[in-house]
């Protein structure tokens, strides 16, 4: 995982700070003096509604003061009546609103916070609008967030932010992802949106000229929406085969089955580092090989224990379990490897036919088609080229490969091709990552032809590619019509993924999707280990919760087939490359800006498992908060 990019955006905000989805708190960092005179504002009392369901939308505002008065302080367009609060008088006095309005987004001081964007006024006011939004949300005041974001889709449905990667985010949008997110989670609210919706056409690229939106803004009602009455039906269409398929039932879910049994896939990113080990390096041996004690026993699968008091150190009442029963106990059914560098093969397939026969892991199989130049034969500095035929052939060889040494084995059960490789090119080259973004045509074309390649050596099983978010969806409906699963790595928030996600998959391909990563580190600079654990418990619920309630089981699209959770422990090599960074030091320093707590990623903190303080490696696991949540929501069914 290492960039994200356009529909992404959706969830990255300006400086890439998190969106935490908040709770209701009695003990609410401050009051909201003007909370305004009414609790849903009724629009039509104070304006009119112009071209409504189409491109021409427009909400005209004919009584100002009246509108100011429903809403309160804070909300468009009541610019005046935060300037009467006690609360900022006290805020200018102790000189806690210095600095700029980034300054001011997800620090801990929510109380600053909230009256730095309520009185800034250099910002885009839906933009504005939206950090108010926010701020009201961390602090616990979710009906009046949900108002705030409200109002955003009333004045401001097609207003254009930029992120830190100057890719654009569309806000009104993330604003009704956001209420539809608050609604659901929090039904003790009494709320839903009723006909509220914005289409946005023509937006699979960074370019935002033919971008169209098609607004209805509907309205705030009481009440919550009643579960819907889901029946499949018979199945219509089956993709896959004998092994395992993907079946659409006639209410056009998707839902995935090995040997004909329904399967969710809760799927775990398995590559773990030992600690002081770094592929920049030359030092990071395969997994599937790791012996460091020489007892003949590989060490990560078979040899690792809990640290359950956290004293880095093997207790007598901590028994080595290994991570393949770590992982069944979590509830783990799948594991996603790619297949270069597992020498010998037959290793490979030893180790991997105990998982699935002794834990019950089936496997994901993986190539990298190019991306970061692995098997097309490309320098690093070059990245790979999807034009370049001699390229081309090295990656078809690489995954013909992959489908002989693996396709008689019965744990296997997708293939899967590349990993973020859109990305390439898209916001500027980055090395070892190739020319896919310049020429999405031509890659996707390629990725097309090495699906039929497999689809024709081995037709037991389904095809996916691991796309960069949805960067380029159309680009793939149009030319990548044998591959079965629109695989994407999603890193979006706590809120989890989104209607631009499932909803856009669901209207321009007739496939399923799966989140094939995300994801989100256990530290950062503003709290303390324990505060930042719980984070990212938080930000893995908010994103399986949404998985699970876009799949065949929930109220969504019935579009997603599971999700690969990223990663089983955290990797020490990840920051950077030698001599400013090292893998025996973890790097407590955000590598990239994005929407995680903080507003930082931090690569070298992503597992789900900590590795300690490294001198236990690569034995000692420690499993954060996140593990306990899996653990627990991952064997329910």
């Amino acid at each position: 995982m290492k960039r994200w990019m356009r529909i992404s955006s959706f969830f990255i905000i300006f400086c890439l700070c998190p969106l935490a989805s908040g709770s209701e708190t009695d003990n609410r960092p401050f009051d909201i003096s003007d909370p305004g005179t009414e609790k849903i504002v009724d629009y039509q009392k104070y304006g009119e509604f112009k071209g409504i369901g189409t491109s021409d939308y427009q909400f005209i505002i004919k009584d100002w003061e009246g509108l100011s008065k429903a809403t309160g302080e804070g909300i468009y367009p009541n610019n005046y009546s935060i300037y009467n609060s006690p609360y900022y008088r006290t805020l200018l006095k102790e000189r806690r609103l210095i600095g700029t309005r980034w300054d001011y987004t997800n620090d801990p001081d929510v109380l600053a916070c909230y009256f730095k964007w309520a009185t800034e006024e250099q910002e885009d006011e839906g933009v504005k609008q939206f950090y108010i939004a926010m701020q009201l949300e961390r602090a616990g005041y979710l009906e009046r967030a949900v108002k705030a974001y409200y109002s955003i889709i009333v004045h401001f449905p097609k207003a254009i932010g930029w992120t830190y990667y100057q890719t654009p985010w569309p806000v009104g949008f993330k604003a009704l992802e956001k209420i539809l997110f608050i609604t659901r989670r929090h039904p003790e609210l009494n709320l839903h949106l009723d006909g509220t919706d914005i289409i946005i056409k023509n937006c699979f690229d960074n370019d935002v000229t033919d971008d169209k939106f098609i607004v209805n803004p509907g309205r705030i009602a009481e009440g919550q929406l009643p579960k819907k009455d889901i029946k499949l039906g018979e199945i219509k269409k089956t993709l896959g085969g004998d092994i395992s398929r993907i079946v659409q039932f006639e209410n056009g879910y998707w839902q995935f089955q090995i040997k004909g049994k329904p399967t969710l896939l809760k799927v775990i990113a398995y590559e773990p580092a030992p600690v002081g080990n770094s592929p920049d390096e030359g030092t990071l041996s395969s997994w599937m090989t790791y012996d460091s004690n020489g007892n003949g026993i590989l060490d990560c699968p078979y040899e690792s224990f809990v640290d359950k008091n956290r004293n880095n150190k093997q207790d007598e009442n901590e028994p080595t379990v290994g991570d393949f029963q770590l992982l069944k106990e979590m509830g783990c059914n799948v594991i996603r490897v790619y297949h270069h560098g597992f020498h010998p093969v037959e290793q490979a397939k030893k180790v991997l036919r105990e998982a699935y026969e002794k834990y019950g892991l089936y496997t994901i199989m993986g190539d990298f088609i190019g991306m970061y130049t692995v098997g097309s034969g490309a320098s690093w500095e070059e990245g790979t080229d999807y034009r370049d035929e001699a390229q081309k052939a090295n990656m078809l060889n690489s995954v013909k490969q992959m489908i002989d040494n693996y396709k008689d084995e019965p744990y296997v059960i997708m293939w899967m091709l590349g990993n973020e490789n859109n990305y390439g090119s898209a916001i500027g080259h980055v090395g070892g990552q190739g020319n896919a973004g310049k020429y999405p045509d031509t890659f996707y074309s390629f990725v097309n032809d090495l699906a039929q390649y497999v689809h024709s050596a081995d037709p037991k099983r389904p095809v996916a590619i691991c796309n960069g978010d949805v960067l380029y969806l159309d680009h793939f409906a149009k030319h990548c019509g044998d591959v079965d699963i629109f695989g994407l790595n999603s890193y979006r928030g706590s809120d989890g993924f989104g209607i631009s996600i499932w909803r856009n998959i669901k209207d321009h391909l007739d496939r399923p999707a799966m989140i094939t990563e995300y994801g989100c580190p256990a530290f950062h600079e503003r709290v303390s280990f324990e505060e930042a654990e719980v984070e990212q418990m938080e930000y893995h619920k908010g994103n399986w919760d949404d998985i699970l309630y876009n799949s065949y089981k929930g109220d969504g699209q019935g579009t997603a087939i599971g999700g690969v959770c990223f990663q089983w422990i955290d990797g020490w090599w990840k920051s950077g490359q030698p001599p400013r960074y090292s893998p025996v030091v973890q790097e407590n320093l955000g590598q990239w800006p994005g929407p995680f707590p903080g507003g930082w990623g931090y690569e070298e903190f992503l597992g789900i498992c900590s590795q300690g303080d490294g001198t236990k490696t690569p034995f000692l696991r420690v499993p954060r908060k996140a593990y306990d949540y899996y653990k627990e929501a991952w064997n329910k069914d």
